[in-house]
């Protein structure tokens, strides 16, 4: 993997600010570069922006002030978007769920059948692509909604805090699962999260924002290679890593009090 100081930018936030009705400030000056190739979580108390930065990026709504510029002026229309919750379709199939990001864009179902598939291989929900979403646990419906953000393999995935609801052992299941993924079709991350220890596991980036206003005040890297073990999380440079970011979250939250 191509070092993180050698990596190409994919997208740079410059002095972006975002205020909503009622002059309520969510993001000031937030200056960020982004680059191919990166897993950045953002790591930071809540009502300090996360989820708007990722919106920004997304395309889903638009700064109020700054800008967001794009490698090769490429824009927000090759990446998908996991949310909290699995947002998928009850009355769909799996596979009809996962067919959702071609469908919008006109294609039809039997000239991606081989690309749902193959998604769903990723995700192992290939024996269930005829079951619905009431059939599935909590863990495999975020599994369907990850199938789905990553079958057209889009250059970038927004995540925004897609395992909170799970229980432990799901999560540490599908944080494995999500850096295996991340390295089959080759794409950069940017993840929301509250969770000090799923942000050192999964990122080689960690952003960490303050609220009221929300911006960047520290950026951490994490240089333990990939793909990461179950060792990686008992060991001694995990623990120096996570006392790291504690230490720049809970500075975080004192700025923020």
């Amino acid at each position: 993997m191509t070092p993180i100081r050698e990596r190409p930018p994919l997208l740079t936030m410059s002095h972006i600010e975002k205020t909503f009705a009622g002059e309520v400030v969510a993001l000031k000056d937030m200056n960020l570069t982004v680059n191919d190739g990166d897993f950045m979580s953002l790591l930071g108390p809540s009502g300090c922006g996360k989820s708007t930065a990722l919106r920004l990026i997304s395309g889903l709504m638009h700064p109020t002030r700054g800008k967001i510029e794009w490698a090769g002026g490429q824009g927000s229309d090759d990446l998908g978007v996991v949310f909290q919750e699995p947002t998928l379709m009850p009355w769909a199939t799996v596979a009809q769920n996962v067919w959702l990001p071609f469908r919008l864009r006109g294609t039809p179902y039997s000239a991606v059948k081989d690309e749902i598939l193959e998604a769903l291989k990723l995700v192992g929900l290939e024996k269930f692509q005829t079951s619905y979403p009431r059939e599935l646990s909590g863990g495999m419906k975020m599994r369907v909604s990850i199938a789905r953000a990553m079958v057209t393999k889009p250059r970038l995935i927004l995540m925004d805090e897609p395992f909170a609801a799970l229980d432990e052992i799901t999560r540490f299941k599908l944080n494995n699962d999500l850096l295996e993924l991340k390295a089959a079709i080759g794409c950069t991350v940017i993840f929301v999260t509250h969770s000090v220890f799923e942000s050192v596991f999964l990122s080689d980036r960690i952003v960490v924002m303050a609220a009221r206003p929300g911006r960047v005040i520290h950026e951490l890297e994490v240089d333990t290679p990939y793909p990461r073990s179950e060792d990686f999380r008992t060991s001694s440079e995990y623990a120096a890593h996570t006392r790291a970011a504690s230490e720049a979250l809970g500075e975080a939250i004192e700025l923020a009090a």
